[in-house]
């Protein structure tokens, strides 16, 4: 019980913001002019401030274990190559296609999994969780920007220089490699007993901080100011089919590959590292997915009604997965 109801509180804000985005719409403050405006300052500067402080705070790196970091980045491809022939065979337009490409390997860590973790393991699972994020995040974004380039709405054919380009520009893959870099550098100042941080520059970093606050609900906002229920119909067959590949298949094979692999002895994790699993594999599409999809020419409105209702089943399929995982022990 206590892991539906962390799972309905971690999801129901999300709604709340997405109606009250939705509301603002109606009642005439968020024109559709605002709203693709905002999304792109959201995707261009807001989020990445959010990644680069995210990666920033990890204290050490040199703890991470690479054999859960391995498995993860496995299965994320596995993911990612199975579900590349489902859905050309369940949508035909290219818009469509690489938007439902990547909302069922593209999770919503950096907002619900990593706090998820920590709910269901504590500080260790949040630690665990925290270092993954240096992996998946840019592992989530390099393969959305695939998915998007291979299926562009004017149906050209992307060459590898242009998805590699994409890669390169992409604003959150920057963020999270200078947030490295920044780690890296703050290292070897410890290393050689100068103790700066960039906290030490107080209003350099209030002000990322202040940036990185407005990421999520603003994102969230212009998401409820660009939904439409209309489009639910005519996108029935695509919004029932990655709701169910994001909140139910891609769980199921993601933990249960593990719990087989660790029953097995190949895989050597602990709860932690499963609370960490749920993060990648249980959690809704993440809301970045839009405006990345808006900015690559994608289909926005389908992304966005897969952000909202990978979200809404996903606060009991959580609790499922929470409950099984202790049921069999993991979370004991």
């Amino acid at each position: 019980m206590d892991s539906l109801i962390f799972a309905i509180n971690a999801v129901a804000p999300i709604i709340a913001m997405v109606a009250i985005g939705y509301i603002l719409k109606k009642i005439g403050f968020m024109t559709p002019d605002f709203a693709k405006a905002a999304n792109k300052l959201v995707f261009r500067l807001f989020l990445p401030c959010m990644l680069f402080l995210n990666v920033y705070r990890i204290e050490d790196l040199g703890g991470m274990d690479f054999g859960y970091v391995i498995y993860v980045l496995l299965a994320v491809l596995v993911i990612f190559l199975v579900a590349l022939p489902l859905i050309l065979a369940v949508t035909k337009p290219a818009a469509r296609r690489g938007a439902l490409l990547q909302s069922i390997f593209r999770s919503n860590y950096a907002l619900i999994g990593i706090p998820l973790s920590e709910a269901l393991f504590g500080a260790e699972g949040a630690a665990v969780a925290t270092l993954l994020s240096t992996v998946t995040i840019p592992s989530f974004n390099i393969l959305a920007v695939i998915s998007l380039s291979i299926f562009q709405q004017n149906g050209g054919k992307p060459s590898v220089k242009k998805i590699l380009l994409g890669i390169i520009k992409n604003p959150l893959i920057q963020a999270v490699f200078v947030g490295l870099a920044a780690v890296g550098v703050r290292a070897v100042l410890t290393h050689f007993g100068v103790g700066f941080r960039l906290s030490d520059i107080d209003s350099l970093f209030k002000v990322l901080t202040y940036l990185s606050n407005m990421a999520t609900p603003l994102a969230l906002l212009v998401l409820g100011a660009q939904f439409e229920f209309s489009a639910v119909t005519s996108l029935k067959k695509e919004i029932v089919f990655g709701t169910l590949m994001r909140t139910v298949a891609v769980p199921v094979f993601g933990l249960g590959a593990a719990y087989a692999l660790m029953k097995l002895g190949v895989l050597d994790v602990t709860g932690a590292h499963f609370a960490s699993f749920v993060a990648v594999f249980g959690t809704p599409v993440a809301v970045s997915s839009v405006p990345m999809a808006q900015e690559m020419d994608s289909d926005a409105t389908l992304a966005g009604q897969l952000v909202v209702w990978t979200t809404a089943v996903s606060a009991f399929t959580v609790f499922l997965a929470a409950f099984i995982l202790r049921l069999v022990g993991v979370f004991a």
